[in-house]
């Protein structure tokens, strides 16, 4: 996709509506948004629910905990490696199949419980590692249902958005589901809603008819390009800071009115990064994104800073939400950067590899900043995110002349029946020879 265009006349919510309802208006669009986030409830919940269900089986914190870091890292392996599957073989063929066998062993786990350890461990294990890449496979969607790069840079945005909107709802569905029912029905029934929406996503026509474009053979598939590597670097300081802000959360709330006041910053935090993106998707924005991005995470880690105050409540709930403000921009900026640096026939991997390494600095965040708040307090594990964000933008200006350097430089010829609109990326890959597949 090209680096930047004109600006849009106006800003604010009023342009941010305006553009994405043009872009909800385009035939599958609504339907394969729609799809795609129901699709992502079972994984957005799992840890909440994973760890419902052990406490509700009698099961200590430790096992819980322990479960729903087996779930993480397995999804973590399992999202590159059926990306790159999707883009082999199409989404039907890999998306549906793995999430009805995602759901079928959450559902083994929810019915057989935790007193056989290893067995509760495989379940969650295949769940994770089956859980469909539908995020990637949707960002490779978009060129084929909307017109221009414009309209896919602001999906880019609106994506970012509401996944912000899924990460805030899901854990109250989650409650919400405990408290009617149990939370053996809640680990089923969002399983269950989730292979719908797999479904509501596969069968449509733009998912059914999407081809990757032709692949040179190469066993590390996405991750042979190096501004890709270089943008997977910093995210995984991105996601580090994240998952610092949840664990300094907990330590703050315990002195500042406990659960409800942890709630409603991890609220904040969701609303600052749903307005953020919002107004950032209002726009189209001039130059080169790799910049802009630069710009973006510098702000982002300049934001996490005031955290280290540490004001009353009220004051704190303002200044999470503040931290929270350039995260969704600064990730739909990365979509396009991947969509730009994604070796030819890669994109699904691509994106998936976007996933995998935020999720893990998530996870990676959350292990680091425990100790560090049981010895220093809330005001250190607070200074993790801002110390997070400055190691991710120094990853950005080091590797600047590798990320703004084209995925591949040499001429390969490819048939032009193989190549694919539903692809935008045209990069062309050295050294290999055209027609195989990795």
């Amino acid at each position: 996709m090209a680096a930047g265009s004109v600006e849009r006349d106006g800003s604010g919510g009023s342009g941010a509506a305006a553009g994405y309802l043009e872009i909800l208006r385009a035939r599958h669009a609504l339907r394969l948004l729609t799809g795609t986030l129901v699709g992502r409830l079972p994984n957005a919940t799992a840890a909440i629910a994973i760890v419902l269900f052990v406490r509700a089986e009698g099961g200590t914190y430790s096992l819980a905990g322990a479960l729903a870091a087996v779930y993480g890292v397995a999804n973590a392996v399992g999202q590159p490696v059926l990306g790159r599957l999707v883009d082999l073989y199409g989404q039907p063929r890999v998306q549906l199949p793995a999430a009805v066998g995602s759901a079928l062993a959450m559902t083994l786990f929810a019915v057989t419980g935790t007193g056989s350890f290893p067995s509760a461990c495989a379940a969650v294990a295949v769940s994770g590692l089956l859980t469909p890449p539908l995020e990637g496979g949707l960002r490779a969607l978009w060129p084929a249902v909307l017109r221009g790069e414009e309209q896919v840079h602001t999906a880019y945005a609106m994506d970012a958005v509401a996944q912000e909107v899924m990460f805030t709802a899901g854990p109250l569905l989650v409650t919400l589901c405990v408290a009617v029912w149990s939370a053996q029905a809640a680990l089923v029934l969002l399983n269950v809603v989730g292979v719908l929406g797999a479904l509501s996503v596969v069968v449509s026509a733009p998912s059914r008819a999407w081809r990757s474009a032709p692949r040179e053979a190469h066993w590390l598939g996405a991750l042979r390009s190096p501004g890709l590597l270089a943008l997977l670097g910093a995210f995984l300081f991105v996601g580090i800071a994240l998952g610092s802000i949840t664990v300094a959360a907990v330590r703050y709330a315990d002195g500042h009115g406990g659960d409800a006041v942890y709630g409603w910053l991890m609220a904040a935090l969701g609303l600052g990064a749903l307005a953020g993106g919002s107004v950032y998707g209002a726009r189209r924005w001039t130059g080169v994104p790799e910049r802009r991005l630069r710009v973006l995470v510098g702000l982002l880690a300049v934001c996490y800073l005031p955290l280290t105050l540490m004001p009353g409540a009220v004051a704190m709930t303002l200044l999470t939400m503040l931290a929270g403000v350039f995260l969704a921009p600064a990730i739909a900026c990365a979509f396009i950067i991947v969509d730009r640096q994604a070796p030819r026939g890669t994109v699904t991997e691509a994106f998936s590899w976007l996933v995998t390494t935020f999720t893990v600095g998530a996870s990676v965040g959350t292990g680091v900043t425990g100790p560090v708040v049981q010895e220093g307090g809330a005001v250190w594990g607070f200074a993790v995110p801002g110390a997070a964000g400055a190691v991710s933008l120094l990853v950005l200006l080091a590797t600047g002349r590798v990320l703004s350097a084209p995925a591949g430089s040499a001429v390969v010829v490819v048939p032009a029946k193989a190549s694919s609109e539903n692809d935008p990326n045209r990069a062309v890959e050295p050294r290999f020879s055209s027609g195989d597949r990795a």
